[in-house]
């Protein structure tokens, strides 16, 4: 489980831990062989800073994209050995948010409409609003944190996609 650190304001300006410990929200998909690791999640932007959250922002229901004009921020999990009938991990998804994918562990490969590419630790993967899904081909464990970003699309790439942006997914991974 990931420890995560958050720093703080006293009522006097000065700054602190407010926590320090395992990620408060973690979901497991067993099926799947996938686990999220809730980190953070920001609403809006600018971004608003106070001085202690009074929620945890993480503590809500699990939705693959960020809020509205926010941020999110998580680490997941892929198990070897959880491909389905097409060789795929996730769901084939396309999310209005632009999501920086970073391969702290193992092997991932990005697999989108007509190609697909494995990234390896220290790879970054920067997807913006495509068709795509997640399978773990190797043998351990591929751990990726993903920080995503709220986005919009064009209205001239919209108006190219399949099904324009009806097909977009606003839940979780198994809404």
């Amino acid at each position: 489980m990931p420890r995560r650190i958050v720093t703080g304001h006293t009522p006097d300006g000065v700054s602190v831990v407010v926590s320090d410990g395992p990620v408060p929200v973690s979901r497991e998909l067993p099926e799947d062989g996938v686990a999220f690791h809730e980190i953070w999640s920001t609403e809006g932007a600018p971004a608003r800073i106070v001085a202690v959250e009074p929620q945890d922002p993480t503590e809500r229901l699990l939705a693959v994209p960020p809020p509205p004009r926010g941020t999110k921020i998580r680490i997941n999990e892929f198990a070897p050995g959880h491909l389905d009938d097409r060789g795929l991990q996730s769901p084939v998804h396309r999310t209005a948010s632009v999501d920086y994918g970073i391969v702290l562990e193992g092997e991932i490969t990005l697999v989108l409409d007509d190609s697909e590419v494995t990234a390896r630790a220290g790879d970054v993967v920067v997807q913006r609003g495509t068709d795509h899904a997640w399978a773990n081909r190797g043998d351990v464990v591929a751990r990726v944190v993903f920080v995503l970003v709220d986005g919009e699309f064009d209205d001239g790439l919209a108006a190219t996609l399949p099904g324009g942006l009806a097909g977009l997914m606003h839940g979780g991974p198994r809404d």
